[in-house]
């Protein structure tokens, strides 16, 4: 009895894992698609809140829009009295190679197992489903149920 349940156990889990490679890899990319879908709606809520608050210091403080203007529009402040700070190439590029490398880095549990891709082949699912039907097929003939002869078979064979 327990070498028919190893058997078939493994032969089931061959055979619905060749049927199934296809399902779970969908699976793994979807999940990794819903993954990077959150993140952006994080990402649009965060620049929402930020956006919220600037209209809200526009309304407070109508001095602000002369000054955005001047940096939002690339012209040079003429106020004597007021230094304006150059970033240079090197400073913006760290500063954004800083705020990409953490969204950049993809999670590990939205990547499909090395076996599950590996079992993609066609070659290899064929032969996946082969296995395990052979496996089923092993553990019926062999270590199957044994047939218990009758009583009416056992006087017939003893009449011939």
């Amino acid at each position: 009895m327990f070498l028919f349940v190893v058997f078939f156990s493994i032969g089931a889990a061959a055979l619905s894992g060749s049927v199934l490679c296809a399902d779970l890899l969908q699976y793994y990319h979807n999940k990794g698609l819903l993954k990077a879908e959150e993140e952006l709606s994080n990402k649009l809520k965060s620049l929402n809140a930020d956006y919220d608050a600037l209209l809200q210091q526009l309304r407070d403080d109508p001095n602000l829009i002369k000054r955005i203007a001047l940096v939002t529009l690339g012209k040079e402040a003429d106020d004597a009295n007021t230094i304006y700070p150059k970033a240079t190439a090197e400073q913006l590029a760290a500063a954004r190679k800083a705020l990409t490398e953490e969204t950049i880095s993809e999670p590990a549990e939205t990547t499909p197992p090395r076996w599950l891709t590996r079992c993609s082949d066609p070659r290899r699912r064929t032969m996946l489903f082969f296995a395990g039907a052979g496996l089923i097929l092993i553990s019926f003939i062999y270590f199957g149920p044994v047939k218990e002869k009758t009583q009416e078979e056992n006087k017939s064979k003893k009449r011939k």
